[in-house]
């Protein structure tokens, strides 16, 4: 592991930014689509550094943020902003001293370019394909996030644990398909969008505080989210995910959803 990455993840590990990698620029581009290739946002960068969570650590330093900051938790998007917190008032120090040139980067931005995270996290050695239509890690399965990338002007490679990881085609239980209450998980076709989006909306509420499937796959089951945490990003995702079913998926006639 490359000295910067060390220190990195020294920063951000007491919050829950406990994986961290790196990889060449090339190769992250070679594996996206020209809008998301890092030339967009630094055209000089010669590396990229992903920064994880992986478990539920992250979500505990929220709440103990949170608890110390009253009115935390009626912001928008109180996970992204304490993010973003920890990344400028922990990571960014780290960077400036380093007297490295650098573009910080976040999954969550709005508005201008970005980087495609899901492929950064799988070229990056961070997280590996899945059927349940989430990364996974050899340690914390599908309980891990990518939460920001620092784009430097260093060739650096270190990759994470998850390089080359690809656990499903060789999975014996597959207990993720069986769980799944509207038959929207199979292999080796994966995640069935449509079918598990009208499920949630259309048929049972008993998707909205987690998802069956992502609870029960075999990898990291002690890294699972707190419940808390499990129904936040259930909510998020329902919310993101309704205007393309009200677009696409909604039988004429049908009342609103809201």
């Amino acid at each position: 592991m490359s000295s910067l990455v060390h220190t990195i993840r020294s920063a951000g590990e007491p919050f829950g930014l406990n994986l961290v990698a790196a990889v060449p620029v090339r190769r992250y581009d070679a594996v996206v689509t020209q809008p998301y290739r890092a030339a967009a946002l630094d055209a000089k960068a010669k590396s990229i550094v992903v920064i994880a969570n992986g478990g539920g650590a992250l979500w505990v330093a929220l709440r103990r943020h949170a608890e110390h900051h009253p009115g935390w938790w009626e912001r928008e998007h109180p996970l992204d902003d304490f993010t973003r917190t920890i990344v400028e008032q922990e990571i960014e120090p780290v960077m400036r001293q380093s007297r490295r040139r650098y573009t910080m980067v976040f999954p969550f931005m709005s508005g201008t370019a970005t980087l495609n995270f899901i492929e950064l996290g799988k070229v990056a050695g961070l997280g590996g394909p899945s059927i349940l239509g989430v990364v996974v890690h050899p340690r914390f399965g599908p309980w891990i996030a990518f939460r920001a990338a620092i784009l430097v002007d260093e060739l650096i490679e270190a990759p994470g644990e998850a390089a080359g990881f690809d656990p499903c085609p060789s999975c014996t239980q597959r207990s993720c398909i069986a769980a799944c209450p509207s038959a929207a998980v199979a292999f080796p076709s994966g995640w069935d969008i449509p079918r598990c989006l009208a499920y949630r909306i259309e048929s049972e509420p008993d998707c909205t505080p987690r998802c069956h499937a992502r609870v029960a796959c075999v990898l990291g089951p002690q890294y699972r989210y707190p419940e808390d945490e499990l129904a936040y990003h259930q909510r998020r995702t329902l919310a993101a995910m309704r205007p393309w079913y009200e677009n696409n998926l909604k039988p004429p006639g049908r009342p609103d959803t809201e």
